[in-house]
């Protein structure tokens, strides 16, 4: 008897949790070019810009419908004090980024430019207050200054910098990688903080907060444990208290070691897979956490938030090395996709998370030039781009058949097939990843429940595994029509190209 096809069998007419858009979430730190040079350039700068904010940044990411943007920090936002980034600009006092190249920081960029750019950018915010070197009244007046509408004294006090409405701010980080930079705390400690913080960050008028508590670093299920026993009780069906409502978590892929952590563009076919297998460790990650969460929300009113994550590199040669530029590879893209897959798996539980960073710094969406001032779409960029049906979208449960084929990379079998699926009214969205670096993958999509009505596909790969876009090859990775994609009986049949990423759009009857 011959062997099965390989075969991913999707119940169309069988919706699962929510994908929240807001799994698409992006970052924005005062590192490096990603605020001064990627996002800000000013108001009397030569490229093009509205009120300081670079236009062509803003009109790039509108087309990823960008759902949130996290900022200050990182760990940027344990050393920043708000008012210090409010009023004119050339009265703001200056102050040292000790985090990320010792450069000194002039405050040109605060609260009410980056809400002017949520604004211009269509994206809710996600402000991160300061736990490590701030306090709670800072906190507290911080986001009665962001949200609330009447005379009180912060209220009173934006109106005189300029702006006589509130914002709306639906989420709000409680510090961040307390166990860290942002203050090298015992997770038990921090659990206390973060409930008398959490108290004080209140919601003014109509501004309902989503209160979000700085989780773990990778797989520490204790800090996690630490937080929910903070909020819930083990095996309860109780309410959690609402000192907070999510949970954070920060997991980054690296090829090496944190000293050594690899080259973004000069690397070989086994880099590349050991870079796979530490990608589809989120997955493993992820399922750890909400496992811990579980024991103690079995409801699942408590979210997971991975508001960090991404490759890192170790940085460009002749670039300042506290800034973490890199370059971003075909190999980049593969590792978002996985990711997302691993997102939209857990959509019951992850219900937010944020790629590090949006400009310039890490896995960034966009490259800016600061010679030319040309700007580059990544590899990545084109990723969140293909999935832009995926937010809020119903998950679909994808069943593998057959074999998968794998690969043994450092003692682990790793899959060579990553797959998600998703469907909004009469549309589906399939996405599929073939981490083969040589080889083609035919894979049946077993379409049932549903009559599909029509078909078309996009395909993202390249010539080699580190092709990357520059001023000068600004398509070198770009997605094309894909025409691998033919009828069979069961449903579809795909023939996915080595070291590619296709989705494919159905039209549902």
């Amino acid at each position: 008897m011959p062997d099965e096809a390989l075969t991913a069998v999707i119940d169309l007419d069988l919706p699962g949790p929510t994908i929240s858009r807001h799994i698409y979430g992006h970052f924005a730190e005062h590192l490096g070019r990603c605020i001064y040079g990627g996002f800000w350039v000013g108001e009397d700068s030569s490229v093009p810009n509205v009120r300081g904010i670079r236009t062509d940044v803003v009109e790039a990411l509108r087309a990823l419908r960008i759902p949130n943007l996290r900022w200050p920090g990182g760990c940027f936002a344990d050393d920043y004090h708000w008012k210090d980034g409010i009023g004119p600009r050339d009265e703001r006092p200056r102050m040292v980024n000790s985090h990320w190249g010792d450069v000194v920081e002039d405050n040109a960029f605060g609260t009410h430019e980056f809400m002017d750019l949520c604004e211009l950018l269509g994206a809710e915010a996600y402000v991160n207050g300061n736990v490590g070197s701030g306090t709670v009244r800072e906190m507290s007046e911080w986001v009665e200054y962001l949200t609330r509408g009447d005379d009180s004294p912060m209220a009173a006090l934006r109106r005189a910098n300029g702006r006589d409405e509130p914002w709306k701010v639906p989420f709000f980080g409680i510090g961040n990688e307390p166990w860290g930079c942002g203050g090298n705390m015992a997770a038990e400690h921090y659990a206390h903080l973060a409930r008398q913080y959490g108290t004080y960050v209140r919601n003014h008028g109509g501004n309902e907060v989503t209160r979000i508590a700085a989780g773990a670093n990778s797989d520490d299920y204790g800090w996690t444990e630490a937080l929910m026993k903070a909020v819930s009780w083990l095996g309860c069906a109780r309410d959690p208290r609402g000192f907070f409502q999510a949970i954070s978590l920060h997991y980054y892929t690296i090829n090496g070691s944190w000293d050594d952590k690899g080259d973004a563009t000069r690397f070989d076919t086994d880099d590349w897979y050991v870079t796979m297998l530490r990608a589809r460790r989120m997955e493993e990650i992820v399922r750890g956490h909400a496992a811990v969460m579980d024991a103690y929300d079995a409801e699942k009113r408590i979210g997971l938030v991975v508001d960090e994550w991404g490759t890192w590199w170790n940085v460009e040669e002749g670039t300042n090395p506290g800034f973490l530029y890199q370059q971003n590879t075909l190999r980049d893209a593969l590792v978002a996709s996985v990711h997302l897959d691993t997102f939209h798996r857990f959509a019951d539980r992850v219900v937010m998370a944020n790629i590090a960073q949006t400009v310039n710094v890490l896995q960034a969406m966009i490259l800016t030039d600061p010679d030319t001032g040309a700007l580059v779409l990544t590899p990545s960029y084109h990723v969140f781009e293909m999935n832009t049906a995926h937010h809020d979208a119903s998950a679909l449960t994808v069943n593998l058949r057959g074999d998968v084929p794998t690969r043994e990379v450092e003692g682990t079998a790793l899959p060579l097939l990553s797959a998600s699926a998703s469907t909004t009214g009469d549309t589906a969205l399939v996405s599929l990843s073939n981490l083969d670096t040589d080889e083609p993958l035919t894979l049946v999509l077993d379409l049932r429940g549903r009559d599909v009505a029509g078909t078309s596909a996009r395909l993202l790969t390249a010539s080699t595994l580190q092709t990357h876009n520059t001023p000068e090859q600004p398509e070198a990775v770009a997605p094309v029509k894909f025409e691998g994609v033919r009828p069979h009986a069961r449903g579809l049949e795909v023939e996915l190209p080595p070291h590619s990423y296709v989705t494919v759009s159905l039209t549902l009857g």
